[in-house]
C-alpha cells in the first residue's frame, strides 16, 4: 500500500521535500499532497525587493519551478489552499480553500511542516491601513508594487532597518520616492555591531535616505479616506504615503502551537538533526518555521534564510523518500548590499558572544578588495572576534565595495571547521592583483586577532 504525505506550505523548504521525496518513491509507493495558501510556489523571497526596485523582472522571474511543474511530477499541489488544524492523535489536518471557503480533512501517514515566518505587525493605530505593507511573499512583493503604482505621493517611511528594510529603501530610492527609515537601534543592521552598522548608515544617508535611529513608530496616521498621511514616533512624525515594515519576522507556528508541537524560545519549531519534530517520529519540519543550531554558540536560534530552507527541503524528502540525512546546524552567514556597499556577516557579534558567556577579542582592519596600486581597489572594512586563549575563529563581519561580501565564505568555512585564528593566517588562498591584495583582507584581520590573543597568553601556554 502506498503511503501520503502532507506538506503544510509551497515555498522553499515544502516543495524542496516533495521534490526529493518523489525522486526517491513512485506516486505508487508515496502519494504527495501540497497545500499552499498563496499562488506561487519555490520561489525567491530574497529577490522580491530587487524585483520592486526593478532591477529583475517579476514575479516569474524568481520562480524557481512552477505549479504546473510540480503537479507533472505526480505531485498533488492545491494552492489558495491553508491548513487551519493539525490533529496530530488522529493523523490528519483539516483544510479551508480561501477562494471557495470549503473545508475538509486529510489523513496522513507523514507531516511536513512548512509553514515559513510571518513579517512582525505591531498592534498600534493606522497599523491595518491599506498602504501599510509587509514583504514576505511574492504576493505580498505585487501588493506592494500596486500600491507605489496608484499612490499620488511619493513619500515613503521604512520601519525596521535590517535586511528587508536596507534593501526595501535602495528599492523605493530606485523608484523615486523620498524614504525615511526609522530604526529602533542607534545603526542599521542589528546582525551587525554598531561600529559597523555605522558604516551602512554612512551609505544610506549618501543615496538619500534619512536614517532616524532610537526611535520606535507608536501609530500610523491616516486620513478620513483611510489613506497614510504620516508615521508618529514618540517626539516626531514624519509624512507618508506609504508604509514598509522591516521590523523582522517570527515563525508562522501557531498551528504547530495549537497542536501541542514543541517549540523553543523564538517560537520555532524544534527537531532533531534529521529535520524530524521532537518526539514526532513522523513529522518534520523546516524552514523559516524552526530553530536551527548555531554551531559557533551552541545554542538554538531562529535564523530565517532560503538557503537552510532549501537544505532543510533535501533532508526532510531524504527522511520521507525512505533514504537519510542530516543538517548539523548554521554559523549563521549572511550577506547584502547597500547601493554598491557589500554587507556580510557570519558567527557571533560581541552581544552573542557574551551572552553565550565566552571571552574574546575584536579587532578591525582596513584594507583594500585588491592590489592597492590595481585599477578598481576599493576599500574594505573587516572586524573579526575570536576566543581568548583559544584564538578560535568566533565570528567576522565585512563591509566593502565590490569583491567584498563573498570573502565572509572564508570565514564561514573556518567557523564550521573550527578553525583558530592562527590557522586562519595559514589558509593557501588564492592571490593575483585583480583579485586580492598579498594578503588576504581576511587573514590580515586574522593576524591581527592572532596578536590580541598572544597578548592575553603567556607564552607557554599558547595553542599550538
Amino acid at each position: 500500500m502506498s503511503e501520503r504525505v502532507v506538506i503544510i506550505g509551497g515555498d522553499a523548504a515544502g516543495m524542496a521535500a516533495a521534490s526529493q521525496a518523489r525522486r526517491l518513491k513512485s506516486p505508487g509507493e508515496l502519494e504527495i499532497v501540497v497545500f499552499e495558501r498563496g499562488h506561487f510556489t519555490s520561489y525567491s523571497a530574497c529577490g522580491i525587493p530587487y524585483w520592486v526596485g526593478g532591477d529583475v523582472d517579476g514575479p516569474d522571474a524568481l520562480i524557481a519551478r512552477t505549479p504546473a511543474e510540480h503537479r507533472a511530477r505526480d505531485i498533488d499541489l492545491r494552492l489558495r489552499t491553508e491548513v487551519v488544524e493539525i490533529d496530530v492523535a488522529g493523523r490528519r489536518v483539516r483544510f479551508r480553500g480561501l477562494d471557495t471557503g470549503l473545508e475538509g480533512w486529510i489523513g496522513y501517514d507523514k507531516l511536513v511542516i512548512a509553514t515559513g515566518a510571518t513579517p512582525i505587525r505591531p498592534v498600534l493605530p493606522g497599523i491595518d491601513a491599506d498602504a501599510v505593507h509587509g514583504v514576505q511573499t511574492l504576493d505580498d512583493g505585487q501588493a506592494l508594487i500596486d500600491t507605489l503604482e496608484s499612490i499620488p505621493g511619493r513619500r515613503a517611511v521604512v520601519v525596521g532597518a535590517g535586511y528587508i528594510g536596507v534593501e526595501m529603501a535602495e528599492a523605493l530610492i530606485n523608484r523615486g520616492f523620498q524614504v525615511t527609515m526609522i530604526n529602533r537601534g542607534a545603526e542599521p543592521m542589528s546582525t551587525l555591531d554598531p561600529d559597523m552598522g555605522a558604516l551602512i548608515r554612512k551609505a544610506l544617508q549618501g543615496m538619500g535616505v534619512q536614517v532616524i535611529g532610537d526611535t520606535e513608530l507608536t501609530a500610523v496616521r491616516t486620513d478620513a479616506q483611510d489613506r497614510v498621511i504620516a508615521v508618529v514616533t514618540a517626539d516626531a512624525e514624519y509624512l507618508a504615503d506609504v508604509v514598509i515594515l522591516g521590523i523582522g519576522v517570527r515563525p508562522a507556528t501557531d498551528l504547530a502551537r495549537a497542536a501541542g508541537l514543541p517549540l523553543g524560545e523564538s517560537g520555532g519549531l524544534l527537531t532533531d538533526l534529521a529535520m524530524r519534530v521532537r518526539g514526532h517520529e513522523n513529522i518534520w519540519a523546516g524552514g523559516d518555521c524552526v530553530e536551527v543550531l548555531d554551531l559557533v554558540s551552541g545554542s538554538e536560534r531562529h535564523i530565517p534564510l532560503g538557503t537552510h530552507a532549501n537544505k532543510h527541503g533535501q533532508i526532510i524528502g531524504s527522511g520521507v523518500g525512505g533514504d537519510y540525512a542530516v543538517f548539523p546546524g548554521v554559523v549563521g552567514t549572511a550577506v547584502s548590499k547597500v547601493c554598491d556597499l557589500e554587507v556580510a556577516r557570519t558567527g557571533l557579534r560581541e552581544h552573542d558572544a557574551r551572552v553565550a558567556g565566552l571571552q574574546f577579542v575584536a579587532v578591525t582592519i582596513e584594507s583594500t578588495s585588491r592590489s592597492g596600486y590595481f585599477p578598481g581597489a576599493a576599500p574594505m572594512t573587516v572586524k573579526m572576534l575570536a576566543e581568548r586563549r583559544t584564538g578560535r575563529l568566533l565570528g567576522v563581519q565585512i563591509v566593502g565595495r565590490e569583491g567584498a561580501g563573498k570573502r565572509i565564505d572564508i570565514a564561514a568555512v573556518a567557523l564550521t571547521a573550527r578553525l583558530t585564528v592562527d590557522e586562519i593566517v595559514a589558509l593557501d588562498l588564492g592571490y593575483a592583483p585583480p583579485f586580492s591584495p598579498v594578503w588576504d583582507p581576511v587573514q590580515v584581520a586574522a593576524r591581527k586577532a592572532v596578536t590580541a590573543v598572544r597578548r592575553d597568553v603567556p607564552a607557554g601556554n599558547r595553542p599550538r
